[in-house]
Protein backbone atom coordinates (compact mmCIF):
# COMPACT_ATOMS: atom_id res chain seq x y z
CA UNK A 1 0.00 0.00 0.00
CA UNK A 2 1.25 3.74 -0.14
CA UNK A 3 -0.47 6.39 1.42
CA UNK A 4 -1.08 9.15 -1.45
CA UNK A 5 -2.18 12.43 -1.74
CA UNK A 6 -2.48 12.90 -5.51
CA UNK A 7 -4.17 16.23 -7.53
CA UNK A 8 -5.09 15.67 -11.05
CA UNK A 9 -5.23 18.35 -13.20
CA UNK A 10 -7.96 19.28 -16.19
CA UNK A 11 -6.93 18.85 -19.60
CA UNK A 12 -4.02 21.88 -19.95
CA UNK A 13 -4.30 25.26 -22.51
CA UNK A 14 -0.44 24.69 -22.97
CA UNK A 15 1.03 22.30 -25.31
CA UNK A 16 4.53 22.04 -25.34
CA UNK A 17 4.95 21.47 -21.74
CA UNK A 18 2.35 20.80 -19.25
CA UNK A 19 1.36 19.54 -15.82
CA UNK A 20 -1.09 16.46 -15.72
CA UNK A 21 -0.82 15.41 -11.88
CA UNK A 22 1.36 15.86 -8.94
CA UNK A 23 1.71 14.42 -5.66
CA UNK A 24 3.57 12.62 -3.00
CA UNK A 25 3.10 9.34 -1.58
CA UNK A 26 4.56 7.51 2.21
CA UNK A 27 4.94 3.64 0.93
CA UNK A 28 4.34 0.65 2.41
CA UNK A 29 7.48 -2.18 2.51
CA UNK A 30 8.16 -3.65 -0.48
CA UNK A 31 4.94 -1.59 -2.37
CA UNK A 32 5.29 -1.97 -5.89
CA UNK A 33 3.93 -0.67 -9.07
CA UNK A 34 4.12 -2.59 -12.43
CA UNK A 35 5.54 -3.98 -14.78
CA UNK A 36 2.75 -1.54 -16.64
CA UNK A 37 3.59 1.45 -18.71
CA UNK A 38 2.30 5.15 -18.27
CA UNK A 39 1.05 7.40 -20.87
CA UNK A 40 2.47 10.84 -19.51
CA UNK A 41 5.99 11.61 -18.38
CA UNK A 42 6.67 11.19 -14.85
CA UNK A 43 9.30 12.35 -12.62
CA UNK A 44 9.95 10.92 -8.98
CA UNK A 45 12.06 12.24 -6.66
CA UNK A 46 12.98 10.60 -3.62
CA UNK A 47 12.29 12.43 -0.14
CA UNK A 48 13.11 9.67 2.05
CA UNK A 49 14.14 6.09 2.30
CA UNK A 50 14.88 3.55 -0.62
CA UNK A 51 13.61 1.62 -3.16
CA UNK A 52 14.30 0.03 -6.94
CA UNK A 53 13.19 1.42 -10.25
CA UNK A 54 13.40 -1.04 -13.52
CA UNK A 55 12.97 0.43 -17.26
CA UNK A 56 13.11 -2.81 -19.46
CA UNK A 57 15.87 -4.91 -18.48
CA UNK A 58 18.23 -1.64 -16.58
CA UNK A 59 17.42 -1.83 -12.46
CA UNK A 60 18.62 1.20 -10.40
CA UNK A 61 18.51 1.02 -6.31
CA UNK A 62 17.60 4.36 -5.50
CA UNK A 63 17.64 6.44 -1.96
CA UNK A 64 16.88 10.12 -0.95
CA UNK A 65 18.15 12.53 -2.79
CA UNK A 66 17.95 10.50 -6.18
CA UNK A 67 15.28 10.71 -8.47
CA UNK A 68 13.99 8.74 -11.63
CA UNK A 69 11.82 9.13 -15.27
CA UNK A 70 9.06 7.13 -16.46
CA UNK A 71 8.92 7.53 -20.11
CA UNK A 72 5.55 7.14 -21.90
CA UNK A 73 4.59 3.60 -22.82
CA UNK A 74 7.83 2.34 -21.17
CA UNK A 75 7.04 -0.96 -19.18
CA UNK A 76 8.59 -0.33 -15.79
CA UNK A 77 8.67 -1.38 -12.28
CA UNK A 78 9.58 0.16 -9.04
CA UNK A 79 9.15 -1.04 -5.60
CA UNK A 80 9.52 0.53 -2.08
CA UNK A 81 12.55 -1.20 0.06
CA UNK A 82 11.42 -3.73 2.82
CA UNK A 83 13.30 -2.30 5.62
CA UNK A 84 13.76 1.54 4.84
CA UNK A 85 10.56 1.88 2.32
CA UNK A 86 10.57 5.27 0.71
CA UNK A 87 8.44 8.38 0.55
CA UNK A 88 8.43 10.45 -2.94
CA UNK A 89 7.24 13.35 -4.58
CA UNK A 90 5.93 13.10 -8.41
CA UNK A 91 4.83 15.26 -11.57
CA UNK A 92 3.75 13.62 -13.98
CA UNK A 93 3.65 15.72 -17.41
CA UNK A 94 3.32 16.03 -20.94
CA UNK A 95 3.81 18.41 -24.05
CA UNK A 96 4.98 17.79 -27.52
CA UNK A 97 8.32 19.65 -26.71
CA UNK A 98 8.75 17.38 -22.82
CA UNK A 99 11.13 15.33 -24.69
CA UNK A 100 13.53 18.29 -26.11
CA UNK A 101 13.08 19.51 -22.95
CA UNK A 102 13.87 16.71 -20.74
CA UNK A 103 17.21 16.17 -23.11
CA UNK A 104 18.01 19.73 -21.61
CA UNK A 105 18.69 18.32 -18.18
CA UNK A 106 20.19 15.14 -19.29
CA UNK A 107 17.08 13.14 -18.56
CA UNK A 108 15.74 10.38 -21.48
CA UNK A 109 16.66 7.58 -23.43
CA UNK A 110 19.43 5.63 -21.75
CA UNK A 111 19.69 8.34 -18.62
CA UNK A 112 16.79 7.78 -16.24
CA UNK A 113 17.90 8.34 -13.20
CA UNK A 114 19.46 11.86 -11.60
CA UNK A 115 20.60 13.59 -7.94
CA UNK A 116 19.61 16.91 -7.13
CA UNK A 117 21.03 18.61 -3.69
CA UNK A 118 17.78 20.68 -4.16
CA UNK A 119 15.53 18.70 -2.28
CA UNK A 120 14.07 21.81 -0.29
CA UNK A 121 13.24 23.75 -2.84
CA UNK A 122 11.83 20.67 -4.99
CA UNK A 123 9.99 20.32 -2.24
CA UNK A 124 8.21 23.32 -1.45
CA UNK A 125 7.91 23.63 -5.51
CA UNK A 126 5.55 20.64 -5.30
CA UNK A 127 3.79 21.25 -2.44
CA UNK A 128 2.64 24.87 -3.57
CA UNK A 129 1.85 23.01 -7.10
CA UNK A 130 -0.58 20.55 -4.92
CA UNK A 131 -2.66 24.20 -3.42
CA UNK A 132 -3.51 25.06 -7.06
CA UNK A 133 -6.61 23.00 -6.93
CA UNK A 134 -9.54 25.75 -7.75
CA UNK A 135 -9.66 25.31 -11.62
CA UNK A 136 -9.21 28.93 -12.28
CA UNK A 137 -6.88 30.52 -15.16
CA UNK A 138 -4.50 31.89 -12.02
CA UNK A 139 -4.18 28.47 -10.60
CA UNK A 140 -3.36 26.92 -14.57
CA UNK A 141 -0.59 29.20 -14.80
CA UNK A 142 0.93 29.45 -11.22
CA UNK A 143 0.83 25.23 -12.00
CA UNK A 144 2.66 26.05 -15.41
CA UNK A 145 5.52 28.31 -14.00
CA UNK A 146 6.30 25.90 -11.26
CA UNK A 147 6.70 23.52 -13.37
CA UNK A 148 9.13 25.27 -15.48
CA UNK A 149 10.51 25.98 -12.20
CA UNK A 150 10.56 22.35 -11.00
CA UNK A 151 12.85 21.64 -14.39
CA UNK A 152 14.94 24.88 -13.57
CA UNK A 153 15.97 23.04 -9.98
CA UNK A 154 17.05 19.97 -12.32
CA UNK A 155 18.80 21.99 -14.60
CA UNK A 156 21.64 23.07 -12.28
CA UNK A 157 22.22 19.76 -11.91
CA UNK A 158 22.51 18.99 -15.68
CA UNK A 159 25.29 16.82 -17.20
CA UNK A 160 26.05 16.99 -20.70
CA UNK A 161 25.89 13.27 -22.06
CA UNK A 162 26.71 11.92 -24.96
CA UNK A 163 24.28 9.72 -26.65
CA UNK A 164 26.50 7.63 -28.76
CA UNK A 165 25.63 5.51 -31.51
CA UNK A 166 22.48 3.07 -30.96
CA UNK A 167 22.42 -0.22 -31.87
CA UNK A 168 20.09 -2.00 -34.60
CA UNK A 169 18.20 -3.55 -32.51
CA UNK A 170 17.82 -0.38 -29.93
CA UNK A 171 16.64 1.78 -33.37
CA UNK A 172 13.96 -0.82 -34.08
CA UNK A 173 12.47 -1.13 -30.42
CA UNK A 174 12.86 3.08 -30.23
CA UNK A 175 10.83 3.67 -33.53
CA UNK A 176 8.35 0.41 -32.65
CA UNK A 177 7.92 2.24 -29.61
CA UNK A 178 7.19 5.16 -30.30
CA UNK A 179 4.93 4.03 -32.97
CA UNK A 180 2.64 2.44 -30.70
CA UNK A 181 2.67 5.44 -28.37
CA UNK A 182 1.39 7.24 -31.15
CA UNK A 183 -1.30 4.92 -32.97
CA UNK A 184 -2.65 2.97 -29.75
CA UNK A 185 -5.64 4.64 -30.49
CA UNK A 186 -6.23 3.57 -33.61
CA UNK A 187 -7.06 0.15 -35.25
CA UNK A 188 -3.37 -0.54 -35.38
CA UNK A 189 -2.07 -4.11 -35.82
CA UNK A 190 1.13 -5.79 -35.17
CA UNK A 191 1.33 -6.31 -38.83
CA UNK A 192 1.43 -2.57 -39.19
CA UNK A 193 4.25 -2.05 -36.65
CA UNK A 194 6.20 -4.58 -38.92
CA UNK A 195 5.90 -3.08 -41.77
CA UNK A 196 6.47 0.25 -40.45
CA UNK A 197 9.75 -0.31 -39.45
CA UNK A 198 10.45 -2.58 -42.79
CA UNK A 199 10.81 -6.02 -40.93
CA UNK A 200 9.20 -9.41 -40.73
CA UNK A 201 6.84 -10.14 -37.94
CA UNK A 202 9.16 -12.86 -36.26
CA UNK A 203 12.49 -10.60 -35.90
CA UNK A 204 10.26 -8.12 -34.97
CA UNK A 205 8.82 -10.67 -32.28
CA UNK A 206 12.45 -12.03 -31.63
CA UNK A 207 13.21 -8.34 -30.42
CA UNK A 208 10.10 -7.29 -28.29
CA UNK A 209 10.98 -10.85 -25.99
CA UNK A 210 14.71 -10.02 -25.98
CA UNK A 211 14.06 -6.40 -25.01
CA UNK A 212 10.70 -6.89 -22.87
CA UNK A 213 10.84 -10.18 -22.30
CA UNK A 214 6.74 -9.98 -24.09
CA UNK A 215 5.62 -10.39 -27.88
CA UNK A 216 4.76 -6.92 -29.64
CA UNK A 217 0.91 -7.64 -29.26
CA UNK A 218 1.29 -8.41 -25.46
CA UNK A 219 3.21 -4.57 -25.69
CA UNK A 220 0.65 -3.26 -27.42
CA UNK A 221 -2.34 -4.70 -25.20
CA UNK A 222 -0.03 -3.65 -22.35
CA UNK A 223 -0.21 0.17 -23.32
CA UNK A 224 -3.80 0.49 -23.66
CA UNK A 225 -4.98 -0.86 -20.85
CA UNK A 226 -2.46 1.21 -18.95
CA UNK A 227 -4.10 3.94 -20.91
CA UNK A 228 -7.93 2.62 -20.06
CA UNK A 229 -6.77 2.36 -16.17
CA UNK A 230 -5.33 5.74 -16.43
CA UNK A 231 -8.73 6.99 -17.81
CA UNK A 232 -11.11 5.53 -15.94
CA UNK A 233 -9.92 6.39 -12.56
CA UNK A 234 -8.93 10.21 -13.52
CA UNK A 235 -11.89 11.10 -16.17
CA UNK A 236 -15.79 10.70 -16.17
CA UNK A 237 -15.68 8.86 -19.80
CA UNK A 238 -18.15 6.40 -20.40
CA UNK A 239 -16.95 2.64 -20.55
CA UNK A 240 -17.47 2.70 -24.40
CA UNK A 241 -15.26 6.14 -25.22
CA UNK A 242 -12.50 4.94 -22.76
CA UNK A 243 -12.61 2.17 -25.21
CA UNK A 244 -12.53 3.82 -28.23
CA UNK A 245 -10.10 6.30 -26.85
CA UNK A 246 -7.49 3.03 -25.83
CA UNK A 247 -8.02 1.88 -30.10
CA UNK A 248 -11.57 -1.02 -29.03
CA UNK A 249 -13.88 -0.13 -31.08
CA UNK A 250 -15.99 -2.92 -29.29
CA UNK A 251 -16.80 -2.18 -25.71
CA UNK A 252 -17.53 -5.99 -24.92
CA UNK A 253 -14.22 -7.00 -26.56
CA UNK A 254 -12.43 -4.63 -24.28
CA UNK A 255 -14.00 -5.30 -21.05
CA UNK A 256 -13.16 -8.80 -21.78
CA UNK A 257 -9.80 -7.60 -22.38
CA UNK A 258 -9.81 -5.47 -19.25
CA UNK A 259 -11.08 -8.36 -17.36
CA UNK A 260 -7.73 -10.81 -18.30
CA UNK A 261 -5.60 -8.44 -17.29
CA UNK A 262 -6.95 -6.75 -14.27
CA UNK A 263 -9.62 -9.35 -12.60
CA UNK A 264 -12.46 -7.25 -13.02
CA UNK A 265 -14.43 -5.55 -15.64
CA UNK A 266 -13.37 -1.88 -16.49
CA UNK A 267 -16.63 -0.60 -13.94
CA UNK A 268 -15.27 -2.85 -11.12
CA UNK A 269 -12.19 -1.48 -11.82
CA UNK A 270 -13.54 2.39 -11.74
CA UNK A 271 -15.67 2.36 -8.58
CA UNK A 272 -12.56 0.58 -6.43
CA UNK A 273 -10.01 2.47 -7.68
CA UNK A 274 -11.63 5.99 -7.95
CA UNK A 275 -11.71 5.65 -3.73
CA UNK A 276 -8.34 5.42 -3.88
CA UNK A 277 -7.63 8.18 -5.75
CA UNK A 278 -10.31 10.64 -4.01
CA UNK A 279 -9.23 10.18 -0.53
CA UNK A 280 -11.16 11.75 2.22
CA UNK A 281 -10.32 15.15 2.99
CA UNK A 282 -9.06 14.66 6.63
CA UNK A 283 -6.61 12.03 5.40
CA UNK A 284 -5.48 14.41 2.85
CA UNK A 285 -4.60 17.29 5.13
CA UNK A 286 -3.18 15.05 7.34
CA UNK A 287 -0.45 13.86 4.10
CA UNK A 288 -0.10 17.53 3.55
CA UNK A 289 0.34 18.29 7.25
CA UNK A 290 3.34 15.35 7.14
CA UNK A 291 4.60 16.46 3.86
CA UNK A 292 4.99 19.60 4.98
CA UNK A 293 6.87 18.54 8.44
CA UNK A 294 10.64 19.15 7.40
CA UNK A 295 12.06 16.06 9.13
CA UNK A 296 12.45 13.84 6.20
CA UNK A 297 13.99 17.13 4.65
CA UNK A 298 16.57 16.92 7.52
CA UNK A 299 17.59 13.24 6.99
CA UNK A 300 17.83 14.08 3.42
CA UNK A 301 19.91 17.26 4.10
CA UNK A 302 22.78 14.45 6.35
CA UNK A 303 23.32 12.40 3.30
CA UNK A 304 24.20 15.11 1.18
Amino acid sequence: MENAFVLELAESKFKDLYVCFCGYAKCEPLHSYGPGVRSNYLIHYIVDGKGLYQSGEKKYELEAGEGFLIEPNVLTYYQADKEEPWSYLWIGFSGKRAAEYLEDLGLGGRQLTFRSEQGRKLKELVLEMMSCSDGSVTSQYRQQSLLYAFFAVLAENAVDRGKGEPSKENFYMERAVTYIRNRYSSDIKVTDIADYLCVNRSYLYKLFKNTLHMSPQEFLTEVRLSRARELLTTTKLSIEHVALSCGYGDALVFSKAFKRNTGCVPKEYRKENWKAVKKDPEESREILRELMNDESLKKLQKKQ
